[in-house]
């Protein structure tokens, strides 16, 4: 902080609602692993149980790390904004990667056993989940991690940025759904119905995860809950504007 004043303290309820969001988080991984190791077997790599590396690379990457990284704005509010972009952008990165190998394992998996690729409603929503979120990271990066974008073009995107961040996510979650519904149609559809253990634990899965995708959804939506600027930010915001768009100080145009 800045000539010794100490900063504003976080928002009543803002550490509630993350440190929950945390423990839910954490909970969506705990049980994604208790079904894939209780029911399914576990996870493997170029054996029969390559499938399962699939559903939990998406959970972890495409629903934890992608919500982290959304509520990194939040949690960081007296850091160096150079400092918020820069682990906003990795834990992203980091997500794809993960998802990707998620990706890789469902195709060869599906490759070793005969099944077709891409047929169902699950494997559209997430491959498009996948494409547009690695589309959404590289503008993200090239408008706001390294240098070139003018300040007015970087304005005009953000809103954009914001929207589809918050709307690939809810379209990740969508997609977890959909592929816990079609797995336990596979494996266990003459039970499922009578509420088998595993049934039930797949699908409370999915009510964790609703409930992870709406607190984070809450708290990044929270307009009091913003990350405020702080003053050398502020300062050095006026000088790029200056330097990008010829305005001066006062705001004229040159």
């Amino acid at each position: 902080c800045m000539d010794g004043v100490p900063p504003a303290p976080s928002p009543a309820g803002l550490s509630v609602y993350v440190a929950v969001s945390q423990l839910l988080g954490l909970t969506v991984l705990a049980t994604t692993g208790a079904w894939l190791g209780r029911y399914r077997g576990g996870v493997g790599w170029h054996s029969p149980l390559q499938f399962n590396a699939h559903p939990l690379c998406m959970v972890l990457g495409m629903v934890f790390l992608q919500g982290d990284a959304l509520l990194v704005y939040r949690v960081f509010r007296h850091e160096a904004k150079r400092s918020t972009k820069a682990l906003h952008a990795l834990l992203h990165g980091l997500a794809l990667l993960i998802a990707l190998v998620g990706i890789i394992a469902v195709f060869e998996s599906h490759r070793d056993k005969g099944i077709p690729h891409m047929y169902s409603l699950h494997s559209w929503c997430g491959m498009a989940a996948f494409v547009l979120y690695l589309l959404q990271w590289l503008l993200g990066c090239g408008f706001f991690l390294f240098p070139g974008a003018s300040f007015s073009l970087r304005a005009r995107y953000k809103p954009q940025h914001v929207f589809f961040g918050i709307a690939l996510f809810i379209l990740s979650l969508t997609s977890c759904l959909l592929g816990i519904t079609e797995m336990l149609l596979f494996k266990i559809s003459d039970s499922y119905s009578h509420f088998v253990p595993e049934g039930v634990l797949a699908n409370t899965l999915g009510v964790l995860l609703v409930a992870f995708g709406l607190l984070v959804a809450y708290v990044v939506t929270r307009e009091e809950w913003r990350r405020p600027p702080l003053a050398e930010e502020l300062a050095l915001s006026m000088d790029f504007k200056t330097l990008t768009e010829g305005e001066s100080p006062g705001g004229g145009s040159q």
